[in-house]
């Protein structure tokens, strides 16, 4: 179905609205049907899901695409339960046949079928603890007992080093290296965890993958993208306009899809600089109120601290006397304390350059508010 507002801001609705990662969709789907695993690692909102069920597109036919996000769970308990039913999903349908299949694999634990209203179907497992492997296991030799081509994509990756039980890398590699008919794409947001899963010898994952790491889209790529479907649309479309507005959120896709999809909606045109500007005011106004609440629940230096890198937009050193006078940041330990709460929890990312708020709208609404008050933007 074609889509009301070109700008895709979740899901994936075909190559048409997809842009450019032309080279990286080539280079993924290559290994894939080489049959090499992959690791995929890029931070949130630079459309590495996207990018993934672009290369479910451009798979040959005969292979069958899974796709898992496991950055909701907890355990392994919780994985074993999200991961079979992915594999469940994607390979088999209520047919009688299909579930005694099923049940050859699956003898501690019988999964639900419920019809998705699309012809197709849905799993659901209730997994014990103490049938946990053994469920795990039934999955891994149920997938490989297809006669068919597979590829398992397992989002946020990075989250089974979140696990309380230990082990958990070394016996999820223990059942896949040795899938003749299934390869894998291990994606994940945080580079530094991804980076050392699968490049430290010490690790399970060592060396078992091709590794990719995703950076923004490039303007030039990006702007003729957008330009087709404004120009087509018959609106106006400006390339300068654009380039301040790619640049403003450093190309990062989800904000300036989010932006072009507002823009969109309002039926107008990107003509100037004052379409971008009322298109960020609703989507921070949209967010004022939980950047509120999320400011209330962090400590006086975390709130401070916060504060000061949105309004430097990037500090290279955290601890840097100049830096912690301009915000009155009294103590570089208590700097140095606050600020590993707040990577952890995705408020802060470190990039090349240095640190910046994650979330360019929660940085903008600190900009905004601009003093010690949190208070909503209304």
């Amino acid at each position: 179905m074609k889509p009301t507002n070109p700008f895709i801001v979740r899901g994936y609705r075909g190559p048409e609205y997809f842009c450019d990662r032309k080279k990286e969709t080539r280079k993924v789907v290559s290994a894939l049907t080489n049959e090499r695993n992959v690791t995929l690692m890029a931070p949130r909102r630079y459309g590495k899901t996207g990018l993934v069920r672009n290369i479910f597109h451009h798979l040959p036919q005969d292979v069958i695409p899974v796709y898992v996000d496991i950055y909701s769970t907890t355990n392994l308990q919780e994985f074993t339960q999200m991961f079979a039913a992915a594999v469940l999903g994607a390979l088999d349908t209520v047919a009688d046949k299909a579930f005694a299949a099923i049940g050859r694999f699956f003898r501690a634990v019988r999964p639900t079928a419920t019809p998705d209203g699309l012809g197709g179907v849905t799993f659901s497992f209730s997994v014990e603890k103490a049938h946990v492997e053994t469920t795990l296991k039934g999955a891994f030799d149920y997938l490989a007992s297809k006669e068919k081509r597979v590829v398992v994509a397992i989002d946020e990756f990075q989250q089974i080093l979140e696990y309380p039980e230990k082990g958990t890398e070394a016996l999820l590699r223990s059942y896949i290296q040795f899938l003749e008919n299934a390869n894998f794409i291990f994606a994940g947001s945080r580079h530094h965890l991804m980076g050392e899963m699968f490049t430290s010898p010490r690790r399970p994952f060592y060396q078992s993958t091709d590794i990719l790491s995703l950076d923004v889209i490039p303007v030039d790529a990006y702007s003729p993208f957008a330009e087709k479907f404004f120009t087509d649309a018959k609106r106006a479309f400006s390339p300068e306009v654009f380039s301040r507005l790619y640049h403003r959120f450093e190309g990062v896709t989800w904000y300036v899809q989010s932006v072009l999809n507002r823009i969109w909606s309002e039926g107008g045109g990107l003509e100037s600089d004052r379409d971008v500007e009322d298109a960020v005011d609703g989507l921070v106004e949209d967010r004022a109120m939980t950047f509120h609440d999320l400011m209330e629940s962090q400590t006086d230096v975390r709130r401070t601290l916060l504060k000061a890198i949105a309004a430097e937009g990037t500090v290279s050193e955290i601890t840097a006397g100049a830096f912690l006078s301009r915000h009155g940041l009294v103590a570089p330990s208590s700097v140095r304390a606050a600020l590993p709460g707040l990577i952890e929890h995705d408020l802060v990312y470190r990039t090349q350059s240095g640190y910046i708020v994650y979330d360019y709208l929660l940085a903008e609404y600190l900009r905004r508010i601009g003093d010690a008050t949190c208070r909503p933007l209304l």
